[in-house]
Parts: C-alpha cells; structure tokens; sequence
C-alpha cells in the first residue's frame, strides 16, 4: 500500500517535466540574455555621475565617494581651505539619501569664518576623489 502511495505521487510530480519533451528548450540562451540584461553597471554609474557633476562637489545632488569610513576620513585629511590651512571638522551626521541612491552623511567644516557642510557617499570603495568643494584645495 504505501508502495503503491509513494509511486502514484511520484507520477504526479513527474508530470509537468513529462508534458515537456526532455531536452527541449523554452528558450535559446542568447534570449535568456537578452531579457537580463537591462543595461551595464558602469553605464548605469557613468550616467549617475554625469547627472551629479552638474551640481557643485560635496552636495547631496553630487556627494563626495568614497570607500567606507576610512575613506572619508583620508578625503578630509587631504581637505584644505583656499589659503592652505587645514579645516576645522564636525562630527559625521545622516544627510539623507544622495544621488546614487544611497544613505550619505555630511561633516560640518569650517574655514575661518565660513562653515560649509560636505556629504559623502561612502559606497564607492574603488573611487578615489581627485577634486575638492568650491573653496576648497586637496593636498597630495
């Protein structure tokens, strides 16, 4: 009896596979393909990046990337005011959602008189930010 069982479900869920010749293709892989791709990666970034350099640097529209922390960190230490002196820098605060689509966060710094808030967007570990803000200069 539980023979019989056994081999009356095995035949119901071998059935779909059976309606279908074995070896048969749904679809040719070049098709398969065709509808996964929606477009390269770097494309896609390359476009962002466009969008963004359109706003000044260190904004929410176009935030500074960087690799993690760490390379927030290495950015302001490279980071000086327009007369060469280094800035004073506040504490990392949320800054919203930037224009890569992800959590940026921004740091006061202040030059003198004049404070600006810089946002970064610490999920570019392969970039490396050769430019500074308005008003600012890079060292090395």
């Amino acid at each position: 009896m539980r023979i019989l069982l056994l081999l009356a479900a095995v035949s119901t869920l071998a059935a779909p596979a059976a309606a279908q010749r074995l070896g048969q293709r749904t679809a040719s892989p070049q098709s398969m393909a065709q509808s996964l791709d929606r477009g390269s990666p770097d494309e896609e970034l390359r476009q962002q990046v466009a969008a963004a350099d359109a706003h000044p640097l260190g904004t929410v529209e176009n935030p500074v990337r960087v690799g993690g922390p760490a390379g927030e960190r290495a950015y302001l230490a490279r980071l000086r005011c327009a007369d060469g002196a280094a800035p004073r820098v506040g504490a990392r605060r949320e800054a919203g959602t930037g224009a890569f689509g992800s959590v940026v966060g921004g740091y006061d710094v202040t030059c003198g008189a004049s404070a600006l808030r810089i946002v970064f967007d610490m999920y570019h570990e392969e970039h490396v930010e050769s430019r500074a803000p308005p008003g600012f200069i890079l060292s090395r």
